[in-house]
């Protein structure tokens, strides 16, 4: 790092004293400008994630053999795919937005799609149905989509060719970015595909944002990850945010950095949301209270993590139905992007907001509230929390989103947890008059 930063900002005392006079005025300004060592920190690590996503990119393209399986998008141009695009982003009420929704097919995406279909927005998907996890669930949630006129684009966000046929069928007014390769731990196996999926295939889609004639405003899912180390509670937008402890809060750091520059450069409305613990209905696998569900349902035995003195892990658990007024409320009060074609005309909105549930609840708690509702006992084995990224407990402050997006969650960890149950004992099979039949 120190070397690093001697080249970036060249003002070392053998310099100055070469030429005082100049090197005097440099090194004021120098240290006016970059005295926190934070915000070097901030840089180093903005500039090291760009020469990342590249190298990974371009080793992505060339071998592909570390990388998740991704299926490969249909053709485009094809007259029928072009109308079903047509038809999805159509607007069906008075001041209605067009909104592409990136991530489509995962958790927030499938919600967060219907919310503003329903509402009659235009909303056109796209999902490159990865086997992060049992891609089967990505495409149950299609089919429910499909059922309320919502089309999913096969593809990656990083196809350039792809994104821009999209903005030349559709005149998007907003996207809704909720593609990224998810999950703290996975980081460890696979770091390539959270540079590729978090950092390059943002840059991508900024671009063909930023060189749109109309450019759309942006809303995007950042991560209360971002808080790293912090021990400040509750984690507030104004708190440092430079300790991350996993790759995955890096690249999602990387990201905030990434949308202030376009914000900056090219006058794109950007507003990013740090989403806390999200969970509920068609969730994700990975996460801890399904995965528990699961392995409480089939009589086998959960690992509980605990932080240093034995203390419980502890979380801000976040409904999905609360995260999706959030996010529509942040599509509906996001300001207009300034430019055009590339070229800033004037400043614009860059926002960040706390989406979260202010309420932290204990994992043990959660097991608890599992059992009552599966009628169950969970086999628990209770471990120290390892070395691979996670934090000991998040806690949201929310009053500037309540402020400025009237945002209040309503559902607590117990309705939550409970509606989440309902759904998961439909959706698998699970018969509870046959404590082994469970259809996974």
């Amino acid at each position: 790092m120190p070397q690093l930063e001697e080249e970036l900002f060249p003002s070392t005392p053998g310099r100055i004293k070469s030429d005082r006079m100049h090197h005097n005025t440099m090194n004021r300004t120098f240290h006016r400008c970059f005295a926190s060592t934070s915000t070097m920190f901030l840089w180093a690590l903005f500039l090291i994630a760009l020469t990342a996503s590249y190298i990974s990119f371009q080793s992505f393209i060339t071998s592909g053999s570390r990388y998740l399986h991704h299926t490969s998008h249909t053709s485009i141009g094809d007259l029928h795919w072009e109308k079903q695009i047509r038809s999805s982003a159509q607007i069906r009420r008075q001041n209605g937005l067009t909104v592409l929704v990136t991530g489509a097919a995962g958790f927030v995406g499938t919600h967060v799609s219907l919310a503003l279909k329903k509402r009659g927005d235009g909303v056109v998907g796209i999902d490159n149905f990865n086997d992060y996890y049992d891609p089967s669930l990505k495409k149950s949630r299609r089919s429910m989509l499909e059922s309320y006129h919502i089309f999913i684009v096969k593809g990656d966000i990083n196809d350039q060719k792809l994104l821009a046929k999209l903005f030349e069928i559709v005149p998007f007014t907003h996207v809704m970015h909720l593609a990224a390769q998810a999950g703290v731990r996975y980081a460890m196996e696979n770091p390539n595909s959270y540079v590729h999926s978090n950092i390059a295939g943002l840059v991508t889609l900024l671009e063909q944002c930023k060189s749109a004639d109309r450019q759309p405003a942006i809303v995007w899912a950042s991560s209360s990850s971002v808080y790293g180390l912090n021990e400040k509670v509750p984690f507030s937008e104004s708190d440092q945010t430079d300790q991350p402890a996993s790759l995955y809060a890096a690249t999602k750091k990387a990201g905030e950095e990434i949308t202030h520059t376009y914000n900056h450069i090219y006058g794109l409305s950007i507003t990013g949301l740090r989403f806390f613990t999200v969970y509920g209905p068609w969730g994700r696998p990975d996460m801890a209270y399904f995965s528990f569900t699961k392995n409480i349902l089939q009589g086998k035995p959960i690992t509980v993590y605990r932080g240093k003195d034995r203390v419980d892990l502890a979380r801000d658990f976040t409904y999905i139905d609360d995260i999706v007024k959030g996010c529509v409320a942040s599509l509906d009060t996001a300001g207009k992007s300034t430019g055009s074609g590339g070229k800033k005309r004037g400043p614009a909105p860059y926002r960040i907001y706390n989406l979260g549930n202010t309420s932290p609840v204990t994992v043990p708690t959660l097991v608890s509230i599992l059992e009552k509702n599966l009628k169950m006992k969970a086999k628990k084995n209770m471990v120290e929390m390892p070395g691979n990224g996670d934090v000991p407990f998040t806690h949201a402050n929310i009053s500037l989103a309540q402020r400025e997006l009237g945002y209040k969650p309503t559902t607590d960890l117990s309705t939550g947890l409970r509606k989440f149950v309902k759904w998961y004992l439909t959706y698998y099979g699970y018969n509870q008059g046959k404590g082994n039949s469970v259809n996974l």
